[in-house]
């Protein structure tokens, strides 16, 4: 499968619908009672752009006690949906946190992320304004999207974006590189054992 297999992960605080959010993109539905995640995974076949695209999505759990398995999946995912509730400021205060995690886990700030604030059908309640979500989205090279699990706005559209993002982070990734060709080789020839490097 290769580049076709795009390793999605869902992120924020609990109780913000991020598991409605992953359940609206995929089944079309939207879920009003539901168990907190502790991790859910998901595979699904997508055409974004006219492009064949296997989805593995993991939906992590939002509470504290369960950082240590989100914390695994951060080094594993390719890309990230960094949700919060745009009537929650706590949440819009944990996703700041999680991009710092983010980054000590994957080592790098490049990273591909969509940032998602979710509830836009709660206009009434709002506590988080446009402006501070594209703020914030600036921060981490991410572009901001408002969704609504509950009506489904902007759901297929932030997902879609997403995997054009790893996806041009897989191609540049691929490209050659002479230098890091360089840098990899000297790196590996004391290592004779060594059958493939990560590059």
């Amino acid at each position: 499968m290769g580049d076709d297999l795009y390793k999605l992960v869902v992120i924020g605080g609990g109780s913000i619908g991020k598991s409605c959010l992953v359940v609206r993109y995929l089944q079309g539905k939207f879920i009003q009672d539901y168990d907190p995640t502790i991790e859910e995974n998901y595979r699904k076949m997508v055409l974004v752009d006219d492009k064949p695209s296997m989805l593995e999505i993991l939906d992590t759990a939002g509470q504290e006690e369960y950082r240590t398995v989100r914390d695994k999946y951060l080094k594993q995912g390719e890309g990230f949906l960094l949700c919060f509730s745009i009537t929650d400021r706590a949440s819009f205060s944990e996703a700041r946190k999680l991009f710092e995690n983010l980054k000590v886990a994957k080592r790098t700030d490049k990273i591909p992320i969509v940032t998602v604030g979710n509830k836009s059908d709660l206009e009434d309640e709002r506590l988080i304004n446009q402006e501070e979500g594209e703020e914030l989205a600036s921060k981490y090279n991410s572009v901001y999207i408002e969704t609504s699990a509950k009506t489904g706005a902007n759901v297929q559209a932030a997902f879609e974006e997403l995997v054009r993002k790893v996806r041009k982070w897989k191609e540049s990734k691929n490209s050659p590189n002479p230098q890091q060709e360089n840098k990899t080789q000297k790196q590996e020839q004391p290592k004779k054992k060594k059958k493939c490097s990560l590059l």
